[in-house]
């Protein structure tokens, strides 16, 4: 009876199995292993990158993107392809366009409602550029002001604004949004000067 001798080399399969545990290889080289704290970081960047585009800041989001897609886990490199693409149409539709003063107005207090402070001074300084008699312009600057605890800002934007109409007093008595200048003499006088 012939007896079985065991093969001294091993099948490929056989070697494969039992080689140790090899780190995927990638075009750049060996991929690094994804960390928890890795994804996390780029889930913040990424949910960041999305409140940007919201917000309609597409240049800033697209570079966010842009950053991640390097490092990005697969799960998310497709869908951060597809919004790079968005941004880049944003960006290349140009920048949002206003037919009225009054447009751009309502957009910069949409903004300052929404915290975006630099963005709503932005444009309510350029409707003053372009009309330097925009006492709305000014009572949204003296909002901003209020805003951000720029008393004194405040008090020379509302100022002008009174002096280009007299109805933005009355509508300053009432606007809550000047609650942070309200305790200051400057204000009190400027809204009651009858007082």
């Amino acid at each position: 009876m012939a007896t079985k001798v065991a093969n001294s080399n091993p099948s490929p399969q056989h070697e494969a199995a039992s080689a140790p545990h090899k780190k995927p290889r990638t075009l750049a080289g060996v991929a690094a292993p994804p960390t928890d704290e890795n994804r996390k970081k780029t889930l913040a960047l990424y949910e960041n990158a999305l409140r940007l585009m919201q917000a309609g800041k597409y240049e800033k989001a697209h570079g966010i993107f842009n950053e991640m897609l390097a490092n990005a886990p697969h799960d998310l490199a497709d869908r951060i392809r597809m919004y790079i693409a968005a941004c880049v149409s944003q960006i290349s539709k140009g920048a949002t366009n206003f037919e009225t003063h009054e447009e751009r107005y309502d957009y910069a207090i949409s903004l300052l409602n929404h915290g975006h402070y630099d963005d709503a001074r932005e444009h309510f300084q350029a409707i003053l550029l372009k009309n330097d008699a925009a006492d709305y312009a000014f009572y949204g600057l003296a909002l901003l002001a209020s805003m951000t605890g720029e008393n004194q800002k405040c008090i020379e934007h509302l100022t002008e604004a009174i002096r280009l109409n007299g109805q933005n007093r009355i509508q300053a008595r009432s606007d809550s949004d000047f609650d942070g200048v309200a305790d200051d003499p400057r204000f009190t006088e400027l809204l009651y000067p009858e007082a």
